[in-house]
């Protein structure tokens, strides 16, 4: 099975970040959960948001990267929302990484190099209206342009981090088929 490390949104480390895990445990594979935040979680995604601001999100990428390169290094780097940074740069920087999943976000392949590394799978996922992802769905084209092994998926519906039981935009069935796709890429490169 698959090493994993997935890390959380603006809300911290919350009970349906370690549900979207456990899911994964299920299967089989080993899922590392970087704590950004230090423990703290936050109400609404506007108050996490306002503490990473706060935090520096230069430091809390330089913590997840740190955290994910002590993994191993074939790792798939699975990042929601704010957490697709250092998903994103550890797919895109560490040698060996298999694939990375986006959910909710990405930036601009420039961000962490020039171009998209050969051989690593790449999925990102969002919903169709979700004003959050709005502002990425440009560049989560792109990336997926630039990319050898990638798949963009949109859902209907506008609520952010869909993907977190908790959250009030949680979205049980659009969460199964993200899972379905999941495992999909982890069969491949697994």
């Amino acid at each position: 099975m698959t090493d994993i490390v997935l890390f959380h949104h603006a809300q911290g480390l919350t009970a349906g970040v370690r549900g979207l895990a456990a899911d994964l445990e299920a299967d089989g594979h080993v899922v590392h959960l970087p704590d950004l935040f230090h423990g703290s979680t936050f109400d609404t995604v506007e108050e996490g948001v306002e503490h990473a601001r706060r935090t520096g999100f230069d430091v809390l990428l330089e913590r997840g990267v740190a955290a994910g390169g002590r993994a191993p290094a074939d790792s798939v780097y699975v990042g929601i929302s704010l957490g697709a940074l250092p998903a994103q740069a550890l797919a895109q920087r560490r040698v060996g990484a298999r694939g990375a999943v986006l959910l909710e976000g990405c930036v601009p392949v420039s961000e962490f190099g020039d171009s998209w590394p050969t051989g690593v799978a790449l999925q990102v996922h969002g919903a169709e209206g979700d004003p959050w992802f709005a502002e990425d769905l440009p560049t989560a084209r792109e990336l997926v342009r630039a990319a050898d092994d990638a798949e963009l998926h949109l859902y209907p519906g506008e609520g952010h981090l869909f993907t977190d039981a908790g959250s009030p935009s949680y979205d049980a069935a659009a969460t199964a088929l993200v899972l379905e796709r999941v495992r999909g890429l982890l069969a491949r490169v697994g």
